[in-house]
Order: structure tokens, then sequence, then C-alpha cells
């Protein structure tokens, strides 16, 4: 022990006594702006405004790194060594922190919060984890410089931040880069700018009048130009406008679009696999699971895929009742209050990380809920939640946060168990462990098929988190492959430039004035 302390305070030395050009401001400044996380702070807000889909994962799950990293070397670390601070004299003036800290120094915060911030975004998005890591070192290696660390209090905050980054996995583990890679390819009719396609808009409220600028319809007709883009009126039935739109598609050997909620991209894909056509989601918020899930996290990608013809296969959840009626889901089939745990949880990711949300989450919801009674497999059960999702989710609990692949033939079902003592209390505690899958309250699995009867306690069910009026039996199967869905065969994180641009010259300038998307999908002219 005693020659590491040496080493760490001859390497300190050498630092503190060096000259590096024009670095003696900078460095310093730059130790001054990730006081209390300030500079991530910021960092975070514009990764979440101009960052896109990833870029946002990248800002929570940082965010969150951030804030387990701290509270580790604050709380538990640093009162316990209580290392000196190291002397200054070595230390030029000119560099020096105008105020010194008064904590002690192993390890250092500042690294901490740099390495748990930068491996976290990097696990999120390598492009952006490129862009920060820079700093992040930056930031650390400026903490030896201007004097107040030595390099191996630095060495083990950088561990520290990187250990809280990577814990983060447990609870949320990182959406692959290139979703469903490995599925194969489907035939899917190219449409260069769009022609033959009939795409029906659904905006949720609150994204803009119809036709307003910056709507989804005014963004999917700058981008797919000879599309045929449709809005329901005040009054107009979107089932009966899908319908006439899908048999318009199938007239002319086009395909069908959709943009609106999860619930109506599951109508659309039934209209579509009974006719033959290929889909096309256009995502119209933060909460199209499918459409992430898919690998088309925005429009843009969407679109590119129309314009070249590629696309991939995906099964479908059929809930087959006993009177012969089958109703079609792509992310999830409920009993109880599941589609108030996603609102929920939702709504609670606008705030906090993405752990701590569900977390709060399902707090929230099983402290309001009533057990369901219902048959399963032919065994009674009282349970507090259950959930038959189309696919594999992971992690592994109750709020979980996407499927690798959308053609694995099996349902993933998971429940909570009404009659162990205690058990929404131990469900919420396991959940925020990350222990959830060996509680006893919690079971899930993963099958081909269902049934469930005898259903008593939920007057409605919940496909894609709509509910609908219940049944007294059910079973749940799968759809192999029965549905085509448009998603660009090399997958992306980040939308395409030139659609990007395109839609926002178009929201900005005027309708009919945007740059258009190529017809090959390559650069514009």
């Amino acid at each position: 022990m005693g020659a590491l302390l040496d080493w760490d305070q001859r390497l300190f030395t050498r630092v503190a006594t060096a000259r590096v050009p024009g670095a003696d401001p900078a460095l310093r400044r730059l130790s001054h702006a990730a006081n209390h996380g300030r500079l991530w702070l910021g960092t975070a807000a514009g990764l979440g405004l101009v960052g896109g889909p990833s870029g946002r994962r990248a800002a929570l799950r940082g965010l969150g790194s951030l804030a387990l990293a701290s509270f580790t070397v604050n709380t538990l670390v640093k009162w316990s060594a209580r290392r000196p601070r190291p002397v200054l004299e070595g230390v030029p003036a000119i560099r020096r922190l105008a105020r010194q800290p008064h904590t002690t120094s192993f390890p250092s915060g500042h690294s901490a919060s740099a390495a748990a911030f930068a491996t976290a975004v990097a696990l999120e998005s390598t492009r952006y984890g490129l862009l920060v890591a820079p700093v992040a070192a930056a930031v650390a290696f400026s903490r030896v410089y201007v004097g107040v660390h030595y390099p191996g209090d630095v060495l083990a905050g950088v561990a520290i931040g990187a250990g809280a980054a990577a814990l983060t996995c447990r609870w949320w583990p990182p959406r692959p880069v290139l979703p469903e890679r490995e599925r194969p390819a489907a035939r899917a009719p190219a449409l260069p700018l769009g022609k033959g396609l009939v795409v029906v808009v659904d905006e949720p409220a609150g994204t803009g009048a119809p036709g307003a600028p910056g709507s989804a319809a005014r963004r999917l007709r700058a981008l797919l130009p000879d599309a045929e883009v449709i809005e329901p009126g005040p009054e107009g039935d979107f089932a009966e406008l899908l319908t006439a739109a899908a048999d318009r598609a199938a007239q002319t050997g086009g395909a069908l679009g959709v943009c609106g909620s999860d619930a109506r991209a599951g109508t659309a894909a039934r209209a579509a696999a009974e006719r033959g056509l290929a889909l096309a989601v256009f995502p119209a918020g933060a909460a199209d699971r499918f459409a992430l899930d898919v690998g088309v996290p925005d429009a843009e990608d969407t679109a590119l895929a129309v314009v070249r013809g590629e696309a991939v296969s995906v099964d479908v959840g059929v809930a087959r009742s006993g009177a012969g009626e089958d109703t079609w889901f792509l992310n999830e089939f409920s009993i109880g209050p599941y589609p108030e745990l996603v609102r929920l949880r939702v709504e609670s990711e606008r705030h906090r990380p993405a752990a701590p949300a569900r977390a709060f989450a399902l707090l929230r919801l099983l402290g309001a809920a009533r057990p369901v009674e219902v048959n399963v497999n032919g065994r009674p059960r009282r349970l507090w939640l259950l959930l038959a999702g189309n696919g594999r989710y992971v992690p592994e609990g109750l709020a979980p946060a996407y499927r690798p692949r959308l053609d694995d033939d099996l349902l993933d079902v998971r429940l909570v168990d009404a009659d162990h003592r205690l058990a929404r209390t131990r469900a919420v505690a396991a959940a925020v462990l990350g222990t959830l899958e060996h509680s006893r309250v919690y079971e899930a699995e993963r099958v081909p098929w269902v049934e469930l009867d005898g259903i008593a306690g939920a007057e409605t069910l919940a496909f894609d988190g709509e509910p609908r009026s219940g049944a007294p039996g059910l079973r749940l199967e799968k759809e192999y492959r029965a549905l085509i869905v448009y998603r660009p065969v090399r997958g992306r994180t980040e939308p395409v430039p030139e659609a990007r641009e395109a839609a926002a010259r178009a929201a900005g300038r005027g309708r009919g004035r945007g740059r258009r998307l190529p017809a090959d999908g390559g650069p514009s002219a």
C-alpha cells in the first residue's frame, strides 16, 4: 500500500507541475462547470432535445447513472476513506480553483459523475458516447491538473462511475443498436416517393390540428409526396377509413400505412394481412413501442424503407373467443390494470430515469389495484396482474422495455399472484431491487398458447393498452410471421439525415416547398 501511495504522490506532482499551453484556464473552467453535475445536466438536456429517440434514452440513462454514482461516492465511500486533499504548494496559482473543496479526497466525485454519464450514454448510442467521452476524460484529468485530487482518486472515481452505469443495465437493458438483425428480410413493394402507399393518420391529442405546420400528416406528405395521406375528420370513423384505404392499396398493388397509437397499428395490421399487403408504421409518439421494436423509431426510417422496398416479417398475437371472434394484438394482451401501468410509466419517465419511473408507476398502480379471478389453463388463479406479450420482452418484470425480436412464435406470460401474503408490497420491493424474477409472487413463462376462462373482477380486457369489453373465455395464440412490416434492412437508431431535413424544411417553409426524400433513398440532388 505504501508503494502505491508513493506512486500516486509522484504522479500527482508530475501532473501538477506540468505546463500544457492554453490548458490552465480551460481545464479550470471545465472542472468548475462540472460542479454538482451541471455540465452533465446541460448535456442531457441537449441530447433530449436534438438527439432523437436514442439521445433521449441516453440522457435518461446518463442522469440515472450519475445519480447512482454520486450517491455511492458522497454517501458511502468518501466518508469511510477520509483521505486528505493534496498539498497545493507545487500547483501554479493560475490553475487553482477559486474555492477549494472541503470534503475528503478519495474518491473523485467529479470523475465518478463524468464516467457514469459517459458510459451510460455510450451504452445507448456509440455515436453520442464518442462525443461525450473526451469531455468526461478532460473533466477527470482536470481534477488532478487543478490540484484537488490524486490520480488514484480519479481512477477510483472512474471505476465507480462506470460500474454505476453498468449496474443500470440490470433494471433497464440497453436497446440493441440493430434490433432483430438476425431475422430474414421479407418481400415488399418498393414505392418511389410513396406512390401506391395509402396512409391513414390518427394523431394523438395535442399534436396539432390536421394539416397544421409540423403535424404528422404534413410531415408524411413532405417525406413521401406521392403517397395518399388520409386524416379522419372530427366525426370520421377510423375503422371505415382504414378498410377503404386497404382496399385501394390492394387494387393498385401498393401498401397500407398507419400513423397512430399501437392499438390503431393493430387494427391496420389485420387489414393489411388479410389483403396480403405490407404495412408501413409511422410512429406518432414516444410510446409507440411496436414501431421501436420493429426498428423504425422515426417516420424517416419508415419512409426510407418504403422507398427501398425493405421489410421484415413479424408475429402477431391473437385472442380467440368462444364465439369465434378473433382480436389481434401487436404488443400485449392484459387483464387487470396493466394499461394504466404503461401510461403511468411513460408519464413518470418524462421526469425521472427509467428504473425509478417503473418502480414509481408500479407503486402507484398496485396501491389502488383489485385482484382478478381467472382460470389459467384450467387452474383457478387470483391475480393482481396478468400480461401476455407478443414475443419475449426484456428486462424481466412488470414494466418491460422492449423485445429483441418479434418472430419467436412465443407468448411472454407474466403475472403477480394475489394469494401470497403482502403480494403487492413484495412485488414492488422486488421490482425496485431488480430481483423480481426470483420473487415467489411473480411468475413468468414463454409459451405458444394459453387458455383463459372464468374471468371475474375485470370488466374490460386490454389489447395493446386499449380497453375492450370482456369475454368469458379466451385462447391466446400466435400467428407466426403473419405480418410484413416496412423496416430498413440496415437497422437504425437515428433518423435518416436527408429525410429529417425534408420534414424540417416542409414544416418551416410551407406545404410543397420542402426537400423530398429521393426515390432511390440516396442523397438528394
